[in-house]
């Protein structure tokens, strides 16, 4: 018996979150097993994250440290991070 397969596509979705994000320069790992992250940007001091966030979102040089409104900070690929958002000059 072959199982039927659907091929219809599934609903596509665009963003329209406002996040607060910051291009990674450097991961350097810390005693307590998480991550201390650097910024691309001038004068952001570096942020260390936890052990559960790093083995959560596994940050990388290149990719971006991302806020959302409500608090939860994740990681992102640069590259879906720059199709996905733009800059709001400005702010």
């Amino acid at each position: 018996m072959q199982d039927y397969v659907d091929q219809t596509e599934m609903p596509k979705y665009s963003c329209h979150k406002e996040v607060w994000a910051l291009k990674i320069s450097d991961v350097e790992a810390t005693a307590s097993g998480g991550r201390r992250l650097s910024f691309v940007a001038e004068g952001y001091a570096p942020i260390e994250v936890d052990a559960a966030y790093t083995a959560k979102h596994n940050p990388q040089p290149g990719g971006y440290y991302v806020v959302y409104a409500d608090g939860y900070k994740s990681w992102s690929p640069a590259e879906a991070f720059e199709a996905g958002y733009t800059l709001i000059e400005g702010d």
